[in-house]
């Protein structure tokens, strides 16, 4: 498991941001700060340096050179110090993978999970689709990842993906998820979700999908190990049963979600 030391994580804030955040954006900045942490543990194992294609300017970096990006903000539109690498006219969701959300270590380890426990194969690609989001944007992400790929699977790997934010902070013995203990040690005791997102758990718990959210917290859980590496080719069967891909390419089939994946796909566009 990613070891979180608190002074580090508090540290990595902005000056005085803290006393302005709500308990949910602590909550999703923890956890970007421990994806962080495992992508860097994970490419360190591997051998590979900062200075590299790809390779995000550091925190003290981004504070010797000015402003910082709103904590919001995806991590395709942070400054980096290389282009991204085109993809095809096409573009198929394992592309997006190897080209936009690489390494995507977090989401891998969590359907690894998913699928060594014999988990419904809907389940698994909900794990290995949770947080992919996050490269376009950070806030209320289980919204916006429900979104993203709401054209193109079952409503039931959607609507888990949409809920399984609220569901982080509230235990289930039924299912073995408790309370995150973290939270406690980074934030106190008396952590307190918004009303919205208490809101948005009372209506998930009542729900005839309750099940499909809860099982993503549970595998978001072990998603967090610095000794797994996982390619997601180990998927591709997966995705191809899971996922409707367009003959167009993702962001061409002028579905109601396509300026989502070209965004991605051109963070560099202008206009």
């Amino acid at each position: 498991m990613v070891e979180v030391d608190r002074k580090t994580f508090l540290a990595s804030l902005p000056a005085g941001a803290l006393a302005v955040m709500s308990h949910e954006d602590k909550a999703e900045a923890l956890e970007h700060y421990m994806e962080d942490e495992l992508d860097k543990k994970i490419a360190a194992r591997r051998g590979e340096v900062d200075g590299e294609a790809g390779s995000i300017i550091t925190l003290d970096e981004l504070e010797q050179e000015g402003p910082r990006a709103p904590r919001g903000t995806g991590r395709l539109f942070q400054p980096t110090e290389d282009e991204f690498a085109p993809m095809p006219d096409a573009p198929t969701l394992l592309d997006f993978f190897q080209l936009r959300f690489a390494p995507a270590n977090h989401v891998l380890q969590s359907a690894t999970h998913a699928l060594t426990t014999g988990q419904p194969e809907r389940t698994i690609f909900a794990c290995l689709m949770h947080d992919v989001v996050l490269n376009l944007i950070k806030g209320d992400h289980g919204w916006w990842g429900a979104q993203l790929i709401e054209p193109y699977v079952d409503e039931r790997i959607s609507w888990g993906i949409r809920y399984h934010g609220p569901l982080r902070f509230y235990a289930d013995e039924e299912f073995g998820y408790e309370y995150p203990e973290m939270y406690n040690r980074i934030f106190g005791h008396d952590y307190v979700p918004e009303p919205y997102i208490k809101q948005a758990y009372e209506f998930a718990r009542n729900h005839r999908y309750y099940a499909e959210a809860r099982l993503i917290t549970v595998n978001d859980t072990y998603a967090f190990q610095d000794g797994m590496d996982v390619d997601i080719e180990v998927f591709t069967d997966i995705i191809g049963r899971q996922f409707k891909q367009p003959k167009e390419g993702l962001g061409y089939d002028n579905s109601p979600v396509a300026h989502m994946w070209r965004t991605m796909a051109n963070p560099n566009r202008p206009l």
